[in-house]
């Protein structure tokens, strides 16, 4: 029986098909060579055909499963919309700390919110559709790509001949090596958008920020949440997991970490997860699993052996231009990048559009690049941690600002969270910076200017930044940066100084 591409076949979910994977559709007949075929239409390959198009290139496009990939689909756009959704439900059960009363209390009705998402998702979808790209003048092709030595394409018995080509297939949900796993049918964030009632009881195998995510905001709306995991945020410093933690444990959700997760089994409509920590056997039950174990890129299936394209589990490798060991071919996205963002995938897309088109050199190395886990409060980070500063043996400084020393986020009650910059010992050169804070994903975007342009910390203090917003923070860190120049010596000259102009 073929896996159906998407779930419920709603309205919503038909004008989304309609989009972004039209039934009947008739490929292109291809006349000549193109100047570009891309193989993905996830973000980095809309990005790459859109922009090649417009500039005059002759460009071929081929997607198998949806277009749009896992941002429009099953990432971004549909996680953002239940988050946003949660939060309503945490906002309005703090609503006393405000003097709101809400009388009876707050219930969620989880059909009607996964019912909003699919309803945006669809509308957003029209951005992405093959009728747009088509009107932009690519040639959209549905179906299975995969090279067929030389400089061909094979889609769909149809060749395409290219100049040069991209590989953007992206990524899927990774697996995990667990006895059981295969037997049973667990959630990905490839299918959890299709449920359309909320699971009473919910084990999440693995604390990255898909896991982190989706795990608080099933938490909110009312499902029994317990994540299993062998680590939490791993990529995140000690400081920032805490808080996290304590923003989980205080919304209810149970923490198994440093687990072993030894079988999972499944009896009717019944799961049961059994793990160790610490050496003490311990198990949980659920009614639905959901998988946040990362990504893993799509290299099966494209032929990549007949064209020399090398690549390993990790994806197709590539150099610091996104050339693969073919030089006809490049590579953009996740399927590439070990930043596995949708901006990402857009930064790399524009990198491979000059360097395809244009012969140019633009380096993927020169990039200062953020992300944020969308949890509450947010987590959001630019360059280097301070233990990654010292293992490169780099001699660093830190500076940390908490917003409880922040007015507006006194006034929000949003006080968990801090800005902590990693500077280079001796100056006010920004290497890092992370931000935890209600918002903190709409924040770092200063420091990633910051940093692409060479302005020092101090420069912050300099900044007016409205009064009060959050991102004041940024400014506190500028002026207790500025502090640090105010030596003993400098003090003492400056007294003398006044004191001679009294």
């Amino acid at each position: 029986m073929l896996k159906p591409l998407i779930a419920p076949l709603d309205t919503h979910n038909q004008t989304l098909l309609a989009n972004v994977h039209p039934q009947p559709y008739e490929n292109p007949t291809p006349s000549g060579r193109y100047n570009l075929v891309v193989i993905g239409a996830g973000t980095a390959g809309l990005i790459t055909a859109a922009a090649a198009a417009g500039l005059g290139a002759k460009v071929a496009l081929v997607e198998k499963h949806l277009m749009g990939g896992d941002c429009l689909n099953v990432g971004c756009v549909p996680s953002k919309a239940l988050i946003r959704a949660s939060r309503a439900v945490h906002e309005a059960r703090r609503a006393g700390e405000f003097g709101v009363r809400l009388g009876d209390g707050v219930t969620v009705d989880f059909g009607v919110t996964m019912e909003r998402m699919r309803r945006l998702r669809a509308s957003m979808s029209r951005i992405d559709s093959v009728q747009r790209f088509r009107s932009l003048g690519v040639d959209v092709y549905i179906g299975e790509g995969r090279f067929a030595g030389g400089n061909v394409v094979d889609v769909e018995g149809k060749r395409l001949e290219f100049s040069r080509a991209v590989i953007a297939s992206g990524a899927r949900a990774a697996s995990l090596p667990i006895p059981g796993l295969d037997q049973i049918d667990y959630l990905t964030n490839e299918n959890v958008f299709w449920l359309t009632e909320l699971p009473r009881r919910l084990v999440v195998l693995g604390a990255g920020p898909i896991g982190c995510e989706l795990g608080q905001a099933f938490r909110r709306f009312g499902a029994d949440v317990t994540i299993v995991s062998l680590d939490f945020l791993p990529k995140e410093d000690a400081d920032t997991a805490e808080i996290i933690k304590e923003s989980f444990r205080r919304d209810g959700i149970k923490l198994e970490l440093q687990a072993t997760i030894e079988s999972i089994g499944q009896s009717n409509d019944e799961f049961t997860i059994s793990y160790q920590v610490g050496g003490e056997r311990r198990t949980a039950v659920a009614d639905q699993v959901l998988l946040g174990a990362g990504r893993a890129a799509n290299v099966e299936g494209l032929g990549l052996e007949s064209v020399g394209v090398q690549h390993t589990k990790s994806g197709v490798v590539v150099d610091d231009h996104l050339q693969t060991t073919n030089p006809l071919i490049y590579a953009a996205g996740d399927v590439c990048s070990r930043y596995q963002f949708t901006h990402v995938a857009d930064a790399t897309a524009r990198i491979v559009i000059q360097n395809t088109l244009f012969f140019g050199r633009k380096k993927v190395s020169a990039l200062h690049i953020p992300w944020c886990t969308y949890t509450d409060p947010e987590v959001a980070h630019v360059g280097l941690h301070a233990k990654e500063a010292e293992k490169s043996g780099i001699e660093a400084t830190t500076m940390t600002v908490e917003l409880k020393d922040v007015d507006r986020a006194i006034l929000d009650g949003a006080t968990e969270g801090f800005a902590h910059a990693v500077l280079r010992k001796g100056s006010d050169k920004l290497l890092g910076m992370t931000i935890v804070a209600e918002h903190a994903g709409e924040m770092i975007g200063e420091a990633v200017l910051a940093m692409n342009h060479n302005i020092g910390l101090g420069s912050f203090a300099n900044t007016i930044h409205p009064y009060p917003t959050q991102a004041e923070v940024l400014r506190k860190l500028g002026d207790a940066y500025n502090r640090t120049r105010l030596t003993p010596t400098v003090k003492r000259i400056f007294e003398k100084l006044l004191a001679w102009r009294r």
